[in-house]
């Protein structure tokens, strides 16, 4: 969260215990760890929550969840008593507060909750030095991961901050002599200028994969409690070059390194960018070097994610406006980038007036739009933010609990069914989806949802002769379940002379049937399939990757082994 575009609180949270009467009532309605509620469906360590396509899947069934943001959850203590080991299990974290926390957060319907697990700072610092990691705030993260567990929760941790607020990448650019501020932080992502910062990153999200719960004998690359990690919360690139702030370049690469390091040692969980999806394609802010799509389509992230603020007066939307900025992602997201969608921050601003006419808007054209989850700003428990802080007992929370019924509701589904068809998809899935209980009616919005214009799907130009051709293809697995899977194609052109149309053809080995697409027209005869480009992503100028990669889904079984000979206008690619 925030600032020009975003809005970085000013406010910096004081330690506070919860007083007596609360401890007592707590510990008169709870065990330790031992909270449960039998009307959410979630069990947090039954399994990894993972990509299917454009949604989320656990064990195999659809997946959809109704979430919000902590800001400040793991600074529950005194964050100085450290001496002893007793010292940090009752001082230095305050362990009532954080299980009343999640007690609320389920009681109110919270499925999924983000927060950070980034903190430079003395008080409760992950990292209060340069490659020197607080074993006490870990120990604390560690409870805040059990807590979660018992009350069927799940996290997204974010492992860094690209604001100031706990230190930020302003302190990593410290640590290494450079100059810091939001005019500077280009820095960080760019390796010529800090290939120090890059080092500390790696050394950091390593430390914290691979530690170990003290309390579950659990690493946390190995806790299914985790939903997702986050590289960052709310990257940029922007006004380091002239054209950064549009292209995505250096942002993109960054997040192509810190993902594949991420996956080299956690391969079970998923990975976001933490992206707000600003832009003036969206019609609300500005380019800021992170273009939603391009970024996204990373083959190392496996969801997309935006931050949503329309009142703020430099967005200053109105309702129907902001409908049709959330249509737009979540149809950029599905159709175009091929994964699933998540608005993993939003809310009205408290004196703009009618939050609930906000949430209700907000909530609608999620449901409307078949997103796949989403956290609102923020969920508090004490020292609430009096513009975005939401508290337990708040009225807006009746409709949120409304939603989350509505998200456990289209849970459990089958993969790849019973979703909006995708453009350019000439095979339909065959599946049968299991009913589902019909939604409660929501209130009448005023605003009508303007759906985004789908890109049409008759390719206009003639493709390349094949004289001269020369290419190259990546065919990745991105998820995989029982009797279905997820794919993409990274299509590179390495000769001399732009591709303008292409067909790519390929075999299946073990008789595996495409049930649903994305970014090319997919035709299937037997085992052999055929796609073509759609107008949008018709050329792929010299020595470059096709940006707009075709994906899909499929079904499979007893083997799944990937195709091993492609075709592009006729011409066999090598493979890699």
């Amino acid at each position: 969260m925030f600032s020009n575009g975003s809005k970085e609180p000013t406010y910096r949270y004081l330690s506070s215990l919860l007083g007596c009467a609360a401890i007592t009532v707590i510990a008169a309605i709870s065990s330790l760890l031992l909270i449960s509620s039998p009307h959410h469906t979630a069990q947090a360590a039954s399994g990894f929550v993972t990509r299917c396509g454009i949604h989320f899947c656990l064990n195999g069934q659809l997946f959809y969840y109704a979430g919000a943001d902590s800001y400040d959850i793991f600074t529950f203590g005194d964050g100085s008593s450290s001496s002893t080991q007793d010292d940090i299990e009752n001082k230095y974290m305050d362990k009532a507060a954080i299980d009343a926390y999640f007690s609320n957060a389920q009681s109110d319907g919270i499925t999924v909750v983000r927060t950070w697990m980034f903190d430079h700072e003395t008080w409760h610092g992950f990292e209060p030095s340069k490659g020197v990691y607080n074993v006490a705030e870990f120990d604390e993260f560690d409870y805040i991961i059990q807590s979660a567990k018992a009350h069927n929760i799940r996290l997204i941790p974010v492992f860094e901050n690209y604001w100031e607020a706990y230190g930020g990448i302003d302190t990593r650019l410290q640590w290494e002599g450079l100059p810091t501020g939001q005019s500077n932080r280009w820095r960080f992502f760019n390796q010529q200028q800090c290939p120090g910062c890059f080092t500390q990153y790696k050394n950091y999200v390593s430390y914290a994969l691979n530690h170990v719960n003290h309390y579950s004998g659990v690493a946390y690359k190995d806790e299914p409690t985790i939903f997702a990690w986050e590289l960052m919360n709310e990257p940029r690139y922007e006004n380091a070059t002239p054209d950064e702030s549009t292209t995505g370049t250096t942002l993109r690469a960054w997040v192509d390194t810190m993902g594949a390091f991420i996956k080299s040692i956690d391969p079970n969980h998923m990975l976001g960018t933490g992206l707000e999806g600003q832009g003036t394609a969206y019609g609300y802010g500005g380019n800021s070097g992170n273009p939603f799509v391009y970024i996204h389509q990373s083959p190392y992230i496996d969801f997309t994610s935006a931050h949503f603020y329309p009142t703020e007066s430099w967005a200053n939307l109105s309702m129907s406006q902001a409908q049709q900025v959330i249509n737009k992602w979540v149809s950029d997201s599905h159709n175009v980038v091929g994964k699933p969608f998540i608005l993993g921050e939003f809310n009205s601003r408290s004196d703009a007036g009618n939050r609930t006419g906000w949430w209700t808007m907000f909530y609608s054209t999620l449901e409307q739009d078949d997103a796949d989850g989403d956290n609102f700003w923020m969920y508090v428990a004490r020292n609430p933010d009096s513009i975005y802080g939401v508290t337990h007992g708040a009225p807006e929370l009746a409709i949120f609990m409304q939603h989350s019924q509505h998200q456990q509701q289209k849970s459990g589904g089958s993969p790849g069914t019973g979703t909006t068809p995708t453009p350019g998809v000439t095979v339909t899935p065959t599946a049968t989806t299991a009913a589902s209980p019909t939604p409660t009616p929501w209130p009448t919005v005023t605003p009508t949802p303007t759906p985004s214009p789908t890109p049409g799907v008759t390719p206009t130009p003639t493709p390349t002769p094949s004289s001269g051709l020369s290419c190259r293809v990546q065919y990745v697995i991105t998820a995989q379940w029982p009797g279905g899977f997820g794919a993409s194609i990274s299509i590179t052109n390495t000769g001399s002379t732009a591709i303008n149309g292409w067909t790519l053809r390929f075999t299946f080995p073990n008789g595996q049937t495409i049930t649903q697409g994305w970014n090319g027209s997919f035709s299937q005869q037997g085992s052999t399939v055929t796609i073509t480009n759609l107008s949008y992503n018709a050329t792929i100028p010299a020595g470059t990757t096709l940006g707009s990669a075709p994906g899909f889904n499929g079904t499979w079984n007893g083997t799944n082994s990937p195709p091993t000979s492609f075709t592009l206008n006729g011409v066999t690619c090598s493979t890699q």
